[in-house]
């Protein structure tokens, strides 16, 4: 059994509209061995948002200042990270010592937080959709507890993408919409050599090319070693698409932006996930159809 880890919930973006899939998520965890703590602000609503933002500022400073958690995830996302990121205090998040979780919304945060101190966070559960779920996925759970528990893991992927290549550098990315909203801020690390993961929801494959393509021209792209394509997934083609459909952007993109790009990455809005350390290192050992990912230098 894994260690027992101190996980606090805490809401940073987006109200909680399922209060079920909160408790569940505390009493699976506990199942588990594990503890829950859930911030006092969790629950609360204005309009979308998870309370006003200085509700929420106060949720994130909370987490960091409490000695009862160890790992600190966010309930689910939505939006509203990008009010708050210029008024967080990283520089103590970090001094804190604790690890950060979420995907989708929370890519500001990680990203951020990477960008002003160097520190790694994970992309992968939330509490609400994931440990929260009605059957959780066991390969998410697997996956983000042998991360937690481990400076150095490895895992054996299905990726299509060039074949007899190892790549290795800093892991780093998340949502598709979110990267390319924080170019030309300070809040976007700037990654040379790095490896690029990317994933997002409800987002046509037009809007997805074109969303690589301004990353493409803001130089980001070609300053990596490696494009990891996550699940783009709930968009729907039209009769005006005529085979325009996703396969042709990745197709585009290997041919125009100077870099290898892989599909299939298990990480977005999706049941079964990996935990991805945003500022960690990465080995991609590429063959036929098949990879490894070994992970290292986050815990």
């Amino acid at each position: 059994m894994t260690r027992p880890i101190d996980f606090g919930f805490f809401a940073p973006a987006g109200a909680v509209n399922d209060t079920d899939a909160l408790v569940r998520a505390a009493e699976n965890l506990l199942a588990r061995g594990h503890r829950v703590v859930e911030d006092r602000g969790a629950r609360e609503r204005q309009q979308r948002f998870a309370g006003s933002d200085e509700t929420r500022i106060a949720a994130i400073h909370r987490m960091a200042a409490r000695d009862d958690v160890d790992v600190a995830v966010a309930i689910r996302g939505g939006y509203g990270l990008s009010r708050l990121v210029d008024r967080i205090d990283f520089d103590a998040l970090a001094r804190a010592g604790k690890r950060w979780m979420g995907h989708s919304d929370f890519t500001v945060f990680a990203l951020a937080a990477l960008a002003r101190t160097g520190m790694v966070t994970y992309a992968g559960p939330m509490a609400a959709y994931d440990f929260g779920a009605r059957t959780p996925s066991e390969f998410t759970w697997d996956h983000c507890f042998a991360m937690l528990g481990a400076h150095e893991h490895g895992v054996s992927l299905a990726l299509d993408g060039p074949s007899n290549a190892v790549v290795e550098g800093t892991l780093w990315g998340g949502n598709l919409t979110i990267v390319a909203h924080l170019v030309g801020t300070p809040f976007l690390p700037a990654i040379e050599g790095g490896i690029l993961f990317l994933e997002d929801t409800a987002e046509h494959p037009y809007r997805v090319e074109r969303l690589l393509y301004q990353l493409h021209h803001a130089g980001v792209l070609g300053r990596q070693k490696a494009v990891l394509l996550g699940a783009f997934t709930d968009y729907e083609l039209h009769a005006h698409d005529d085979g325009y459909d996703f396969a042709a952007v990745v197709a585009h993109a290997r041919e125009r932006f100077g870099v290898p790009v892989w599909t299939g990455l298990p990480f977005g809005h999706v049941r079964d996930k990996l935990t991805l350390p945003v500022g960690g290192r990465a080995t991609l050992i590429a063959g036929d159809g098949a990879a490894e990912l070994v992970l290292r230098d986050h815990a």
